[in-house]
């Protein structure tokens, strides 16, 4: 069907997006353009000297930076394209009888929510907890958009239903702990915390004696011009990258033992998705390792987001297909 194609390209387009995103805020763009939607109320970067001259008198505190302000909209025209795919998504599931109705529109609200969160990165001047937020959003979208598909399409699985039963609350529960370690990547990241701790297995010095809980997972960090390259003091900063660590070993391990059960699963289909599992995983920790012995390089540290984003439509996949099965 038409829509089952449009929703594919659109599971596609949102990676991209969601990879796009990552780049940016990596490259230390998402300030690129102060302003939003347009960049110094331009809808390009502008380049002529008479705009120059009128974004000075506008924007004095502003220093124009060419080509991170070019990231900044590529990212803010791909994201509008995806807004429109969206929404012909919503249009097409609406006017098919049999297609589902619920989905879609809150698929539609989320990603107009999206936008907003986009608008607020800005204004806010990145502020963790909205830049998060924004992370997850991207995140969610991409795995809704996945369960649309497999509700368009019937998924038939023969045989296993007793093995199946079995592992649902196994499934359920990496699904939770991917979730968790997500989120906590994102809160490293939007803190400026990947490179809190340069050493492994878990971080140079004395760093237990330093953990600050309270002060890593507040979302309120007081009132700044920008938040920009983070606010934190270091010790709260290694917190944050510590819990993403230790929490990155606890998802592997549940991951991989999911991964492992699955082998011997009576259909093809989940056997196969217990490999894809476990090879994203040893992939993801791999990347994970990199960015720390190697100081964050931008190509793995965007492919880490991928990694994460690709988890987790495998885990929605795997879940959708054992409770399907079941």
């Amino acid at each position: 069907m038409a829509i089952q194609r449009l929703i594919k390209f659109t599971l596609v387009f949102t990676l991209a997006v969601i990879l796009m995103g990552a780049y940016t805020r990596l490259s230390d763009a998402g300030l690129g353009c102060p302003d939003w939607p347009g960049c110094y109320g331009h809808l390009a970067v502008p380049s002529a000297s008479h705009d120059l001259a009128n974004i000075e008198s506008r924007f004095p505190d502003a220093q124009i930076e060419p080509e991170k302000a070019w990231l900044e909209m590529i990212h803010r025209y791909i994201a509008g394209t995806l807004g429109l795919m969206v929404l012909a998504i919503l249009i097409m599931c609406l006017k098919q009888p049999q297609a589902p109705k619920k989905l879609p529109v809150f698929i539609a609200v989320l990603i107009v929510f999206q936008a907003a969160l986009g608008m607020w990165t800005v204004t806010m001047k990145l502020m963790p907890v909205v830049v998060m937020a924004h992370l997850i959003g991207g995140f969610s979208l991409f795995a809704l958009l996945l369960l649309l598909y497999l509700r368009l399409k019937p998924l038939r699985i023969p045989g296993g239903d007793t093995y199946a039963r079995k592992l649902i609350p196994l499934a359920l529960a990496s699904l939770g702990v991917l979730v968790i370690q997500i989120i906590l990547g994102g809160w490293t990241s939007s803190n400026y915390a990947a490179l809190a701790c340069t050493t492994l297995p878990i971080c140079e010095g004395n760093w237990v004696d330093n953990l600050r809980f309270a002060d890593a997972f507040s979302p309120f960090q007081g009132d700044h011009p920008s938040f920009e390259f983070g606010v934190l003091d270091y010790a709260t900063r290694m917190t944050i990258h510590v819990s993403h660590r230790i929490w990155a070993v606890v998802t592997a391990i549940t991951l991989i033992v999911l991964a492992l059960k699955l082998r011997y699963a009576q259909s093809h289909i989940m056997r196969n998705s217990g490999y894809l599992l476990l090879l994203l995983v040893i992939a993801q920790v791999g990347l994970g390792i990199s960015n720390v012995v190697m100081n964050l390089p931008l190509g793995i540290a965007v492919s880490h987001n991928g990694g994460a984003a690709l988890l987790l439509l495998t885990l929605v996949f795997i879940n959708y297909a054992l409770w399907r099965k079941a």
